[in-house]
């Protein structure tokens, strides 16, 4: 495939910019030019639609996964075995681990996001219980909850008043009254599968960096969805079963609540021996605000709960605060930054949230650089992105700040192209950005 140039503007003879605004990031794309290799098979598996097939996985729709099949051809590439210890430091819905836990192989994963915890906790919890314990407790239940008391939720949040009809919103509280009621583990499979619904029994959809009112949605009658979702567990678990073996024993994973930023509180069994893991983009997308209704409903009181997740989470989104000593960390991030403060931007922050993330991202490979095992595999799923024309190579950049702290990069591993909005294309043309997968190792 003929190399594509990151820096289309740069081949027309009538663009006004120079060339020393492209300087560092020619620079950077010429040195790892040789360990850039395409393996566009990995594109349907760097998604969540991957996981939309398989038993248990399929069960929450956390839009950001990439999945089982990602994993499972990394554990293979980098042959690890039951004395392996993996590690997953944006662990999401908890791919990495699920897919470890089938090959018996012992893992850990933390992440700042509490519903991404709670899933990543709950979906292995599924394969403990006997088939039909959980269509037999919804027959049990069902009919408590007209009378049951109904849960209390963060209504401070504005997207709360807005997002149901009055009497399905009353009748969503009320069915998470009775399942707080239940006990463990019953009590998490049925909040998972609760908060499964909540997005088609409202006039919300997770569209892009928003979560959309959509006026004209049809809105699911809760019942009828979860009873849907409980046939789909029951059948889900008889699957797994078949597929995995009835008498294997489960290992869960470790899932605990850390920060990539700071280790320290990570309990670890040994040095990991390998990481599996994507971060979030640069993208601007707030997960605070795509899985509100879901954080409170269980895991905010308020609004000023959600306010404070939304600035402790790692800074890939358009409201990241910028701190005064905060400074681009990489040269390829300061000519970029420096460019688009120049420009006008559709918004002024983009610069910010740029700095933010790379000081925040060269704080998670250092922190990740001292925790693992000497010899330790990583690979880790990015995307790059563009900005008013200017195309920011993620991948380039976290492998450089990685050699910097002693990583060595083995492969910039192209597994799909993706493209650009319609504003974007309009105004500069279509650029194909690369969704990579980096990977290294922790040199010895």
């Amino acid at each position: 495939m003929k190399q594509l140039s990151l820096f289309p503007e740069l081949d027309a003879s009538e663009s006004p910019l120079s060339s020393e605004n492209y300087e560092q990031r020619r620079r950077i794309e010429e040195k790892y030019l040789p360990l850039i290799s395409e393996e566009l098979k990995l594109g349907k598996f760097v998604a969540y639609t991957g996981n939309k097939s398989l038993p248990i996985l399929r069960l929450y729709r956390y839009k950001e996964a990439y999945s089982f099949g990602l994993v499972k051809e990394f554990i293979h590439r980098f042959q690890l075995t039951e004395d392996d210890y993996l590690f997953d430091p944006f662990c999401g819905m908890g791919t990495t681990l699920f897919t470890a836990m089938q090959h018996q192989i012992p893992s850990i994963g933390i992440d700042k996001l509490p519903i991404a915890r709670f899933i990543a906790q709950t979906l292995p919890l599924f394969l403990s219980i006997e088939p039909q314990t959980i269509q037999k407790t919804f027959a049990e239940i069902k009919s408590t909850v007209a009378q049951s008391e109904a849960a209390e939720v963060a209504m401070d949040v504005s997207i709360m008043k807005v997002a149901f009809p009055e009497e399905t919103l009353l009748e969503l509280r009320r069915w998470k009254g009775v399942i707080d009621r239940l006990s463990s583990p019953l009590r998490d499979i049925f909040l998972l599968l609760f908060l499964s619904i909540l997005e088609p029994c409202s006039y919300t959809a997770k569209d892009g960096q928003f979560l959309r009112l959509k006026r004209d949605k049809r809105i699911a009658e809760p019942i009828e969805i979860l009873q849907k979702k409980i046939y789909e567990a029951e059948q889900d678990i008889l699957a797994w079963r078949y597929f995995w073996g009835q008498n294997k024993q489960i290992q869960l994973p470790s899932v605990q609540s850390a920060d990539a930023r700071d280790l320290s509180s990570v309990h670890f069994q040994k040095p990991p021996t390998a990481l599996i893991t994507s971060p979030p983009y640069a993208n601007r997308y707030d997960y605070t605000r795509t899985y509100s209704l879901e954080l409170c409903f269980n895991f905010v009181k308020n609004f000023a709960e959600l306010k404070a997740l939304r600035f402790g989470i790692l800074r890939s989104h358009i409201e990241s605060k910028v701190n005064a000593t905060d400074k681009p960390p990489h040269p390829v991030v300061e000519e970029v930054v420096n460019i688009l403060k120049d420009k006008s931007l559709n918004n002024p922050r983009i610069p910010d949230m740029l700095t933010a993330y790379f000081v925040d991202m060269q704080q998670v490979i250092n922190q990740c650089s001292q925790v693992l095992n000497p010899g330790a595999k990583v690979a880790m799923v990015v995307d790059n992105v563009r900005f008013e024309g200017e195309m920011i190579p993620v991948d380039l950049i976290l492998s450089e700040m990685a050699e910097e702290v002693g990583f060595k990069v083995e492969q910039i591993i192209t597994a799909r192209y993706k493209g650009n909005s319609s504003q974007q294309m309009g105004k500069y043309g279509r650029v194909p950005v690369r969704e990579s997968i980096i990977v290294w190792e922790k040199e010895r």
